[in-house]
């Protein structure tokens, strides 16, 4: 078994690092953008710190034909290897490399595939231990593992010896019946504890701190609740349109794209209770039941509580760029969204009447991802002639990229009369901190996959409750041209923070959007009067 080494320093502070026993890995979709620019790299990394078992191997399966060494070749121009020791460690790490073409809905594929694992196996002593990664179009996943399991490769004893896992990438499904139905099918070949379903925001240093901000530190979770926070919002949002990806896209939209996976599981981290322990199942029950807890989008008011947009042409880093319609591949009636935005509300005893607003968009003004919290106002002022409207809230901010880091604003005096105020922000930064970039969320993510940890994967009741919610939503859309409450399209100009009408959703509530990066008003001041 893998063991934890608890170990305190002065730089990195109380760490538990596992190395993870012997393993292989197999990659389908091998040959694609996604195994190059994020899964080799991620694995070398885990290499490079040490952190990757020195009996270990990657076989990378898919259509294109390639030889070992051709994959190896592809494989080195991705690996950030640049100093003689990162070159040394890249030819170790290559040649532990290997490749097999095949076509994924043949037997044959398998068949072969078993023959290589069982001599790799046996080069490698890796202990027949290994795991799947479906880096493919997810409606080739059942086919995928149907055939894994008829050639034996899926095979898990109840102890657990030898270990065969899979991991799944979003979307997982495209609404709550096809979710049930790929969920059915997995499970006629896999246990849950097999499935690894990944959503690589839960991988990013930054998301994992919303855990330990909250309940390693006991300051904050008294203030934790409908008592003493206004609102959260929480922003994702991007510069890029869909670069090459109209036909994903067209299909899906910004609503199950993003808000399905990376914004509810981040919302979920925010408002979730304290779990048990910082165990898979005890963390996941927490999030499953906080979703559980969102009060449903009333469908025959939509527009009330979600705003749907689409990117005009406009000018984003000061060039100009073209609307969405006009994307190469896109229809030229398209009424697929690009930008959403939600008012959601808790019915539990923490957040009753606490609103959360979540936006995510293309072709907004710049990348950035963050959670602002938003606390209450004083009851009352004693700085005359100044009110309690005059001082700017409390706020923290959790950026998770890409300047990640924490930022808490509050009120301070400054040079000056009396009463002269202003807001003061006290920041955190992970690369002046810790002097450099927190790592790929993959290599966490890879690296519990090895481990069998999948506190930060997402487990099947999750994914159902969180597609019960959004599935009405998308049905009502549907029908919006009929019925323009349920959810007409709006337009936006690139380069701007979104339609008009999600700044509406705020300002009926007497609230407004942060903008990302803006500087904070300079004073509010006041002569004291007798």
């Amino acid at each position: 078994m893998p063991k934890a080494e608890l170990r305190y320093d002065c730089v990195s502070g109380l760490c538990v690092d596992t190395l993870p026993g012997r393993c292989g890995v197999v990659i389908f979709g091998a040959s694609g953008d996604l195994t190059h620019r994020k899964l080799m790299p991620a694995l070398f990394s885990l290499a490079r710190r040490g952190l990757l078992p020195e009996r270990f191997f990657v076989v990378g399966c898919a259509r294109t034909r390639m030889s070992d060494t051709a994959f190896r070749d592809k494989v080195r121009q991705a690996l950030p290897a640049t100093t003689p020791a990162d070159r040394r460690l890249a030819d170790r790490f290559l040649n532990a490399c290997y490749y097999l073409p095949g076509n994924y809905d043949e037997p044959r594929t398998y068949r072969a595939l078993s023959k290589r694992l069982t001599a790799l196996h046996g080069r490698h002593k890796t202990g027949l231990n290994h795991f799947f990664y479906l880096a493919i179009p997810p409606a080739l996943y059942g086919d995928v593992v149907a055939q894994l399991n008829r050639a034996g490769l899926v095979d898990q004893k109840s102890a657990g010896r030898p270990w065969r896992r899979v991991i799944v990438e979003k979307p997982i499904g495209r609404d709550l019946s096809s979710a049930m139905d790929l969920d059915r099918v997995l499970h006629q070949h896999l246990r849950e504890n097999q499935i690894y379903r990944i959503d690589h925001y839960l991988g990013k240093e930054t998301v994992q701190n919303i855990l330990m901000f909250r309940f390693a530190n006991l300051i904050f979770e008294p203030l934790w609740n409908q008592q003493y926070v206004d609102h959260v919002q929480i922003t994702v949002a991007e510069a890029i349109g869909i670069e090459h990806r109209a036909g994903y896209f067209e299909q899906t939209g910004l609503l199950r794209d993003m808000f399905q996976n990376h914004m509810f599981q981040m919302l979920a981290l925010v408002a979730m209770e304290p779990p048990a322990s910082f165990d898979a199942d005890r963390l996941r029950d927490e999030k499953t039941k906080l979703l559980r807890s969102i009060r449903p989008f009333p469908t025959d008011a939509l527009d009330r509580h979600l705003v749907r947009g689409q990117y005009r042409q406009g000018r984003v880093d000061g060039q100009p760029v073209r609307g969405y319609r006009a994307e190469d591949g896109v229809h030229p009636q398209s009424r697929t969204e690009t930008f959403v935005a939600a008012k959601i509300l808790i019915d539990n005893w923490r957040w009753q009447g606490v609103p959360f607003y979540l936006r995510s968009g293309k072709r907004l003004p710049r990348r950035v991802s963050e959670i602002a919290i938003a606390f209450r106002r004083v009851p009352h002022s004693i700085f005359h002639p100044l009110a309690p409207q005059h001082l700017m809230p409390d706020t923290l901010v959790l950026n998770v990229q890409p300047e990640e880091g924490i930022s808490l604003t509050i009120q301070a005096k400054c040079p000056g009369g009396k009463v002269c105020m202003m807001p003061l922000s006290m920041d955190f930064r992970y690369n002046q901190v810790f002097g450099g970039n927190p790592p790929e969320a993959y290599e966490r993510l890879l690296l519990d996959c090895m481990l069998g940890d999948q506190t930060l994967f997402i487990r099947n009741d999750n994914v159902e409750v969180s597609w019960a919610l959004l599935t009405p939503v998308l049905e009502a859309w549907e029908m919006a041209g009929r019925q323009p409450a349920r959810g007409k399209l709006q337009g936006y100009r690139a380069g701007s923070w979104g339609p008009a009408a999600a700044h509406r959703l705020l300002a009926r509530d007497g609230r407004k959007w942060r903008t990302p990066g803006n500087a904070r008003p300079a004073c509010v001041a006041g002569e004291a009067r007798s």
